[in-house]
């Protein structure tokens, strides 16, 4: 991968990069709560006091994966902030520690698939999702993640096939139908994008990060909307005289200009797990 598209696929992530678990799936309630304040202080920017929270909480339920990847995204975004490969590769060890103990973290292969990219092995990254995905033939998850990879890598024909093979799986997997709606914001076909995305939000309503992508979406809408009901109302006061002797504001009929451009990144943020 050459540098710029390094800088390219980091830009890209860094605003759904580090992220933590809040599920909390099979935690005692002990492990839950030291989980829970460690995402608080992590949200709060205090990533030393977060990792100890994490840490204990390890130690109480040596058995919750989501405490290995909570101590994983912590080093990792501790690790790409300070410079520190030492941390990095403490994040490296953990998200994998986490996918022994729990094989189908979602999440975790997301946080390690993106480390491994910013690290220049994007060929592993791939090969850590494929694997996933041959491993669970019926599962829609590996696929999500792989599409969102391709399309980080402008791999956009790929990337569709992958969520269109998650949905034909799980069809009411509200992940699939907002990563799906990402890729066609992502190529400028915003009414199709929209659909994609009522229909995750019909599915799972409380992703407040899905409701903003259709709220810029309807901005967007309303932004052009706007200019094309200017454009008209400017060409329409030009006059044949002014066009015919090529004089005053009305030479020509000044092209439309909608507003707006390509999304920032292509995958929602995911949210905390406590």
């Amino acid at each position: 991968m050459i540098a710029s598209e390094t800088c390219r696929l980091i830009a890209c992530r860094a605003m759904i990069l580090f992220v933590l678990s809040t599920t909390g799936t099979g935690c005692r309630w002990t492990g839950m709560g030291k989980n829970s304040l460690g995402v608080q202080l992590y949200q709060q920017g205090r990533y030393a006091e977060a990792l100890q929270q994490f840490e204990t909480a390890k130690q109480t339920d040596p058995g919750n994966p989501d405490s290995y990847y909570n101590l994983a995204s912590t080093y990792h975004r501790m690790g790409v902030t300070q410079k520190d490969p030492k941390m990095i590769e403490q994040a490296e060890s953990l998200y994998n520690q986490c996918l022994d103990i729990s094989p189908n973290h979602t999440a975790c292969y997301r946080g390690l698939a993106v480390l491994l990219a910013e690290s220049n092995r994007s060929d592993k990254a791939f090969t850590l999702l494929k694997n996933w995905s041959q491993k669970n033939p019926t599962l829609a998850d590996p696929r999500i993640e792989l599409a969102r990879l391709n399309q980080e890598y402008g791999q956009t024909k790929l990337a569709e096939q992958y969520l269109d093979e998650a949905i034909a799986m799980e069809p009411n997997n509200a992940a699939a139908w907002a990563a799906k709606g990402r890729l066609r914001e992502s190529t400028g076909d915003l009414v199709q994008a929209r659909q994609n995305y009522a229909q995750s939000l019909s599915i799972n309503s409380l992703q407040p990060d899905v409701y903003q992508r259709v709220a810029a979406i309807d901005i967007r809408n309303s932004q052009q909307a706007i200019q094309q009901t200017i454009n008209q109302g400017i060409s329409a006061t030009q006059t044949p005289t002014n066009i015919a002797t090529g004089t005053g504001p009305g030479t020509s009929t000044p092209a439309s200009t909608p507003a707006g451009g390509n999304m920032t990144s292509q995958a929602p943020s995911t949210q905390p797990r406590y």
